[in-house]
């Protein structure tokens, strides 16, 4: 019988391996790790690997070098347990990993070295094979891979927790200027940076009925009995931190049957009924966010939430029992954080795990639940506040309608304590809503539950607690806090725009790639006109290179020196689109009408996707595609106007967009963003933002300076009154004659090929009712565009803009985020951990 034991194994270190192949770090190591790879993984040789080969072979090479730091950092928490961060998030849109885990590792210049030993002389030929992963879709899932990243980064144990989606939401193709949805088949060639562990599944039920019971104590229980069973099979993915041993993990849930074949069906002929159990489970981790306009879809998206709550709340208990600790003192070591509305049923499974499973009193469990548990608020909007129709609810999780009942039974009576006789507040702060359509409010939920809830810019918080809340915050000031949004420099400087981080290593040193304030020192060169000129450089180079992926990818040609103007984000009304669109419009009269003086030469660059079931923000990129084949073909616009729409926008084309961006446009009706992230990306890779007093706009602002920000816009206040007031967006029209020749040109069928009818939807919203202010906005903001023209003009004074923002950018990294995080909100501490070696 062997001796050896797991705690006999000595790990290997940077600069120590106990098998160079797997752990070493020159290109020596990674070409034999590659390989090998080819040879034993993928069953190929050399001379007749493709580049997909390659990229596997060097992926796989890249994930053993993980390991070391995976493995060991697991066993440090065992041997010393902390607290450990559990992110819970319906999206992780983490991007291509391949190049993020080089430059996580530092090791860049020794794979391209190693590939230039199998012929391939451009590393991007290898990183552009990687295929995104489909597993979010847009800002609140960047969000939390920016926050995983960082966690690593600052050495805080953490794991994030949500679903592996076969199918991510969709891609987007524009046929005719419309938008066409296909599906997102990103795992169909393989995807090497994940570890399927099924011996540590999880069962997760569904339906059935609930009945009562008196255990061997005699105390009252409750057991649930689920008509129908899922697994959970989890799927690690390491996230490795900058330059740091700490390798923290995404666990992703893949859903399989409980029972995958029924013998007995097939073997009667029921050849469909004899996999049905094991297609309606697997549904569950099929595709992100299923359209929920239907009852069906509504379903599968509570079942879905439902079914990686419950897998991640049961893997921390087992992994408490696995280690001998107490379930009391699950909050000692779970920190859990709810992103948003769609992990909030974790308060009820929560719950009935504590009460049904390890019979605790109500007291004890409630207070396990409330010390674990903290909630970000990420949406100010009524219709992106999940609630559930009491019918489905129940029907689908009826032990956790019960609780919820009981919580907020709890909850209201000390509501009444407070507010005697009130039955209006009653009614406002209920978890459930009981106004037309009973539902239970999930946002509701998790503020009664959570110890903490956050917003995500100063403003949102500010919102969260005067608009959104005010009768909770009235109650539980102590609870609410602000944590401003940031974004991993990392990925969004150090990655995706190498040209502008030499400049910067070059002239202030590699420190603030993990210490972002240190960009502070460009400052020194405000006044330094050479050094303008080579910041200058760089951001042309970096349009070069968009502009030839334009060209081919749309077939029209950019001029590379014209002002980049850019808005990439999702379609949607509040985010403001068509205001842009219109301002596209008015340039265009203007140039046709012979008033282009001063005006300064623009590519008008748009990217985002619209949800399937809605309408108008799918009309809305018709409306912007329209536009761009009328300029675009239109010779008098030649060398002074081009609109472009990049489809398909995701991780890796941002990649590309935030570097060679000049402008930022952050136009969101003010009171409806809670943050952005994109407006953080654009201001540290040198952008100018023109935007409104909204979600994070303010704190940019402050922290660049008023005079290198375009504003422009009503403030929420302003908006809350012409909204109270009666906005008769109508009546506006008739003293601005530049909009009214604009909505003419456009109800003429100008750039819908003389179809008048094309776009009236579009018309009528903007001049009925403009739920979002687009027309009381629209001259400021031109105003504020001439502003950009004058600036743009100045080359000298459009440099040192550029540097400032980027400069003094430092606040929005994503590092000073999850600080504010783990300070104030999940008392998590850093746990550097230590790899030791011995050479015998």
């Amino acid at each position: 019988m062997s001796d050896f034991q797991p705690s006999n194994l000595r790990l290997p270190t940077p600069g120590c391996y106990a098998d160079p192949d797997r752990s070493g770090l020159t290109a020596e190591n990674v070409f034999d790790g590659m390989t090998e790879h080819l040879f034993y993984t993928l069953g190929k040789l050399a001379p007749t690997a493709s580049r997909h080969d390659l990229y596997m072979a060097l992926s796989y090479a890249v994930r053993d070098r993980l390991m070391t730091r995976y493995l060991a950092g697991i066993e440090a928490l065992s041997a010393t347990p902390t607290r450990v961060v559990a992110y819970l998030s319906a999206e992780f849109l983490i991007g291509p990993q391949l190049g993020n885990n080089l430059l996580m590792l530092g090791i860049q210049q020794e794979a391209a070295e190693a590939l230039r030993r199998f012929g391939i002389n451009d590393i991007n030929e290898i990183l552009d094979v990687e295929e995104e992963p489909g597993l979010g879709n847009g800002g609140l899932g960047r969000l939390a891979a920016c926050f995983l990243e960082s966690l690593a980064s600052l050495e805080i144990p953490a794991t994030g927790y949500g679903i592996r989606y076969e199918f991510g939401i969709f891609d987007q193709l524009i046929r005719d200027g419309w938008q066409v949805e296909i599906t997102d088949k990103w795992l169909k060639s393989g995807w090497p940076w994940e570890l399927p562990h099924p011996d540590q599944a999880c069962f997760v039920g569904f339906g059935g009925h609930t009945e009562s019971y008196r255990d061997e104590h005699g105390s009252y229980r409750v057991r649930w009995i689920p008509a129908e069973h899922a697994i959970g099979i989890p799927h690690d993915v390491p996230v490795l931190g900058y330059r740091v041993n700490t390798c923290d993990r995404l666990r992703l849930w893949r859903a399989d049957a409980a029972e995958s074949f029924d013998f007995y069906a097939f073997n009667s002929g029921d050849y469909y009924g004899a996999v049905e159990e094991k297609v309606g489970s697997e549904t569950l981790s099929k595709v992100l966010y299923p359209n929920d306009g239907t009852d069906e879809g509504r379903r599968l998206r509570l079942k879905q939430q439902h079914f990686f709550v419950s897998c991640s709340l049961q893997d921390m208990i087992r992994n408490l029992d696995a280690r001998g600790i107490p379930i009391t003192d699950f909050p000692d070591h779970w920190a859990v954080q709810l992103n948003d509305t769609h992990p909030a049923i974790a308060v009820a499974e929560l719950m009935r795990l504590l009460l049904d499973d390890k019979h605790l009193d109500w007291e004890v469990a409630w207070n396990i639940t409330s010390r674990a548990l903290s909630y970000t608020n990420h949406t100010l909007l009524p219709e992106a506040l999940e609630k559930w129709g009491l019918g489905l609810f129940g029907s689908l999780l009826p032990r956790h309608l019960e609780l919820i009942y009981e919580i907020n039974r709890r909850f209201l009576q000390q509501v009444r304590l407070k507010y005697p006789g009130n039955e209006q507040i009653l009614r406002k702060v209920s978890i459930i809503d009981e106004e037309g359509d009973k539902a239970v409010r999930m946002a509701n939920l998790a503020t009664v539950a959570s110890h903490h809830v956050n917003g995500v810019a100063a403003l949102h918080s500010e919102l969260v607690k005067t608009e959104l809340f005010p009768e909770f915050a009235a109650l539980w000031p102590e609870k609410f806090t602000n944590v401003t949004n940031g974004v991993t420099p990392r990925r969004w400087v150090a990655l995706a725009n190498p040209q502008l981080s030499a400049l910067l290593n070059e002239s202030i040193g590699t420190g603030w790639i993990n210490r972002l304030d240190e960009l502070r020192r460009l400052e020194q060169f405000v006044d330094d006109s050479s050094f303008l000129e080579r910041w200058e450089a760089t951001k042309l180079g970096v349009k070069g290179q968009l502009s030839r992926y334009i060209h081919r990818h749309t077939g029209v040609l950019v001029d590379p020196t014209s002002l980049f103007d850019v808005q990439v984000k999702r379609i949607h009304e509040y985010k403001r689109q068509h205001l842009n669109a219109l301002q596209v419009v008015a340039q265009y009269l203007r140039i046709k009408n012979g008033q282009a003086e001063g005006m300064a030469p623009r590519t008008v660059i748009f990217g985002g996707k619209a949800a399937p079931g809605y309408y108008m923000a799918k009309l809305i990129i018709r409306f912007i595609n329209g536009i761009a084949e009328t300029i675009n073909a239109d010779p008098d616009m030649e060398g002074r106007l081009r609109v472009i729409f990049l489809a398909d926008y995701n991780v890796k084309l941002g990649e590309r967009v935030y570097p060679a961006s000049d402008l930022s446009e952050q136009i969101s009706t003010a009171g409806k963003e809670a943050s952005g992230t994109g407006n953080m990306k654009f201001a540290m890779n040198g952008a100018l933002t023109i935007g409104t007093l909204d979600g994070a706009n303010v704190e940019i602002r402050e922290q660049v300076g008023a005079e290198n920000f375009f504003l422009f816009g009503k403030t929420a206040e302003e908006i809350s009154a012409l909204s109270q007031s009666g906005y008769r967006p109508w009546e506006l029209i008739g003293g601005m004659p530049e909009l009214a020749e604009i909505l003419r040109l456009v109800e003429q069928g100008h750039f819908s090929n003389g179809d008048g009818d094309l776009f009236r939807p579009l018309l009528q919203n903007l001049t009925g009712r403009d739920p979002f202010f687009v027309l009381a906005d629209f001259n400021d903001y031109l105003r504020a565009q001439s502003e950009v023209d004058l600036a743009w003009a100045d080359r000298g004074r459009w440099n040192r803009m550029s540097l400032l923002n980027s400069a003094r950018s430092g606040f929005f990294s994503s590092d000073r985020s999850i600080r504010d995080y783990a300070e104030r909100i999940w008392k998590a501490e850093s746990f550097p951990v230590t790899i030791t070696c011995e050479l015998d």
